[in-house]
């Protein structure tokens, strides 16, 4: 079966037993969808009962799209052919291109593991029953990112108060460190989005880097670590590029496990995950790091709460799917874009001929 099949078959099984799952009798349930339950008050979503437990053959895999989704791709296929001989089941990639899909493809039962993006992992929480338990890092600790304000060298922009009627690139509405955090902590620094400046959205932490690199737009916040990994691949030149602001430390892109996988399975999943060494070649495309380390919702990610408590933007389904409408038209536009034919050179009009 080609992994498309595949894909589709896991999305029709799912979507005959979703339904049951809403229907449990839960005694708490916080933020979580109406689907989940949140007995223990962990803030993610509880095993189902053992007859709605999954057990699949092959395990599917997506890393957050906030870079070049093909990237990932070749940069995790050791990884999965790790998984592969550590679990005994195949594990693939599934390539997804925005935030939304990604949620999207767990809740549907497509995806079994996920790598989602520091903002949108809530989402994945909340609305797909993804459980996160695990962060990049290091042998020292585990990896965190910083926001970092960018604007080209050669600008006049040098401090914050500079961004007063600028164009300033945002990537996501849903994005921690490209949307959230900076609505929520630059209003104390002098300048408020909207307000003080134009706000765009790029539709990534890669696209606002460049897009300031080329000078599309004046200034960007962005995620240190996507910065850090595009200057060391060459992307973009450090000295091209000054930093005028940065935050305290924020987790990075969590890795989470489906909430209805059977127990055994995740409990090897995650140790399969803690046991790996990163080759050499991931390290460096994974900026440096080189493992695993444990993590949880509840604790790792309370500062990024935090931030969209302070912006009243709950992670709830209508925030996502006012998010999902914003990807799918940038998506839309960008295809265009790529589509546009190059306006040919004018053609000089032809010579009248003899009579």
């Amino acid at each position: 079966m080609t992994p498309r099949r595949l894909l589709a078959a896991l999305a029709i099984t799912t979507a005959i037993a979703a339904p049951a799952a809403a229907q449990t009798a839960c005694p708490h349930r916080g933020a979580l969808d109406d689907a989940f339950c949140d007995a223990n008050r962990d803030l993610v979503a509880d095993a189902p009962e053992p007859a709605r437990q999954r057990d699949p053959s092959t395990l599917v895999f997506a890393y957050t799209p906030v870079e070049d989704p093909a990237l990932y791709a070749a940069q995790f296929r050791p990884f999965l052919d790790h998984l592969t001989a550590c679990t005994g089941r195949r594990a693939v990639y599934f390539q997804v291109t925005s935030n939304a899909a990604q949620v999207e493809a767990m809740r549907s039962g497509r995806l079994h593991i996920a790598g989602f993006s520091t903002g949108p992992t809530a989402f994945a929480v909340n609305l797909a029953g993804a459980v996160p338990f695990a962060i990049k890092g290091n042998a020292e600790a585990f990896e965190s990112y910083r926001v970092v304000v960018i604007t080209r060298a050669n600008s006049d922009i040098r401090t914050m108060a500079d961004l007063r009627g600028r164009r300033v690139a945002h990537t996501s509405a849903t994005s921690n460190s490209g949307n959230l955090a900076p609505r929520a902590l630059f209003p104390a620094l002098g300048v408020t989005p909207d307000t003080d400046y134009r706000v765009l959205f790029s539709g990534g932490h890669d696209r606002s880097v460049m897009g300031v690199n080329a000078g599309d737009f004046d200034a960007a916040p962005v995620a240190s670590d996507v910065f850090n990994r595009m200057v060391g691949r060459g992307q973009v030149r450090a000295e091209n590029i000054r930093t005028i602001w940065q935050s305290d430390p924020f987790p990075t892109s969590s890795f989470a496990l489906a909430h209805d996988l059977r127990p055994e399975l995740a409990a090897r999943i995650r140790q399969c995950f803690f046991d790996y060494r990163f080759p050499a070649a991931m390290q460096r495309d994974l900026g440096g790091n080189d493992r695993f380390w444990p993590a949880t919702y509840l604790e790792h990610w309370a500062p990024v709460r935090a931030v969209a408590d302070a912006v009243n933007a709950p992670y709830t389904r209508a925030a996502f799917d006012v998010e999902s409408r914003r990807e799918l038209e940038a998506e839309a536009r960008r295809r265009a874009a790529q589509q546009q034919p190059a306006t040919p050179p004018a053609t000089p009009p032809a010579a009248p001929r003899p009579q």
